[in-house]
């Protein structure tokens, strides 16, 4: 059984924070990569979903993100009762109910984050930046 211990707010060897947990086997360290990547798969799999978006610092459009760099369109946000908050930024295909798209995409990314880390997710946060055909 596994026990969740305090944030370690430090950086892991690819500078993202860490999340730790205890067992008697010994310590698991999960980075925010992990959860980030979990999410972007998540929310990319839901109906109506082109993909993740990511606003460029140097010309101001949004872009979509490959398969490879949907993270990047994810901020996750450790809270101090050892749960998670989700921001997810992503491009919906022209047409989709918006509200429909984005229910869809907090259940399914709360559900998958949970059963496949064991973390509670506290809020799902949903960004559409885009809209393609």
């Amino acid at each position: 059984m596994l026990r969740k211990c305090a944030l370690r707010r430090s950086s892991g060897k690819e500078g993202y924070p860490m999340l730790k947990f205890h067992s008697e086997q010994g310590e698991i360290s999960v980075s925010s990569a992990v959860f980030s990547n979990i999410t972007g798969m998540a929310a990319t799999n839901c109906f109506g979903v082109k993909g993740m978006a990511y606003r460029s610092m140097t010309d101001g459009l949004v872009h979509l993100l490959r398969r490879e760099a949907m993270s990047k369109g994810v901020n996750v946000i450790y809270n101090e009762d050892e749960s998670i908050s989700i921001e997810l930024h992503i491009i919906v295909e022209n047409g989709v109910n918006l509200t429909a798209v984005c229910h869809s995409i907090m259940s399914q990314v709360r559900y998958v984050v949970s059963s496949t880390t064991g973390v509670d997710v506290s809020t799902v946060d949903v960004y559409v930046d885009s809209m393609r055909f």
